[in-house]
């Protein structure tokens, strides 16, 4: 009897390992999450199902998309590829100091929109982000097998508060664990709600006229017309665009004539240029001469701050950027904004992000360097 119930133990043991085996084989039990499925529609219509939290990204052409990612995450782990010029942002910014990891991404699997897939697939991502601007892009992505999500810029007539929660909004949907819609929704919107109770009773022929600088070296000079993100900046806090009357879509070419037909009280300097208010200040740079504008001579040319990525697009820092340039343009109505102190605020109650003063302040006070790739 004992060597019978010695036996039927035995017998009991074998098959718990059997069906041990099998679970584990098949994904259930502890691995069944990473085999759950999502399917998303993309910002350029699609229908994409790919793993639920995937753990390896690629980000190709839609470049301030790693800085989003890992203030998303507070962590750029899952970061393994990214566009060289997404990748010179990261090194001059913020963003590498928070997350020394993101410096590890590789770069060499795209030039511009062109992307090596034999080199893509060596960083075997289980998501890829590309430009819904670039459809042949994200074509030849998925045809080559990769889950390509494309993410657009300007889907929102370059809106960048709309255009970030509906990124997050996206992102969320595919990293689920780490939702965030909601919250930057909300804060995004109490940042606009906030500029725009300040600036909308200010009489049209007292709106600051500004000009943005976009691209500027010794043989070029470009701005932003009526289509573009510095539209939506300047109507957004009350301003004037002095380019309004460019008509053409993106980045438009400018001569010192114009400008001077302008002549803006306030100049933005983006950091898709290393040219500073010094650089105008001091005509440094080509055959320029800006002596004559008033924005020069009155001091008031700013560089734009450089965050998490470069502030003219919609990123992390949007709200932010919002009520800098509130506070820059318009001084007085803005006093009681310590624009540190609410950077802090907004990192830590949004994504969970302690910032220090100093690392704070380091946003305002950018340097050229970030252009690379420009």
């Amino acid at each position: 009897m004992k060597k019978l119930m010695k036996n039927i133990l035995c017998l009991t043991l074998a098959l718990t390992l059997i069906f041990s085996l099998s679970a584990c084989s098949s994904g259930e039990g502890a691995e069944e999450t990473s085999d759950n499925m999502v399917t998303v529609i993309d910002h350029a219509g699609n229908e994409v199902t790919l793993p639920e939290n995937p753990e390896r990204i690629v980000v190709c052409d839609i470049l301030p998309m790693p800085s989003v990612l890992a203030v998303f995450f507070d962590s750029a782990e899952k970061i393994v590829g990214m566009s060289p010029t997404s990748m010179s942002a990261a090194e001059n910014s913020l963003l590498s100091e928070l997350y020394p990891e993101i410096l590890n991404a590789e770069t060499g699997f795209i030039n511009g929109t062109e992307v090596n897939t034999e080199e893509l697939l060596k960083l075997a991502p289980d998501v890829v982000f590309y430009s819904a601007s670039t459809p042949a892009l994200g074509e030849k992505l998925t045809e080559s097998g990769f889950n390509a999500v494309a993410i657009s810029a300007n889907k929102w007539e370059y809106d960048c508060i709309e255009t970030l929660e509906n990124w997050i909004s996206l992102i969320s949907q595919i990293f689920p664990d780490n939702d965030k819609t909601d919250i930057v929704a909300e804060y995004s919107s109490k940042a606009y709600e906030l500029v725009q109770s300040r600036v909308k009773d200010i009489p049209e022929d007292e709106r600051e006229k500004v000009f943005f600088l976009f691209k500027y070296s010794e043989t070029d000079m470009m701005t932003s017309g009526c289509s573009f993100f510095g539209q939506w900046w300047l109507d957004s806090i009350g301003a004037v665009n002095v380019a309004e009357e460019l008509t053409q879509d993106n980045q438009v070419s400018v001569n010192m004539e114009q400008v001077y037909e302008w002549d803006p009280e306030k100049i933005l300097i983006t950091n898709f240029t290393p040219a500073l208010p010094e650089d105008l200040y001091g005509n440094t740079i080509g055959n320029y001469n800006w002596s004559g504008i008033e924005a020069v001579s009155d001091k008031e040319v700013y560089k734009m701050p450089l965050g998490m990525y470069r502030s003219y697009t919609p990123g992390a820092d949007t709200p932010v950027t919002l009520l800098w340039m509130a506070k820059t343009v318009y001084p007085e109505l803005f006093e009681d904004i310590d624009i540190t102190e609410y950077t802090i605020d907004y990192y830590e109650a949004v994504f969970g992000i302690s910032l220090t003063k100093d690392q704070a302040e380091s946003i305002f006070a950018p340097e050229g360097s970030a252009a690379a790739g420009f």
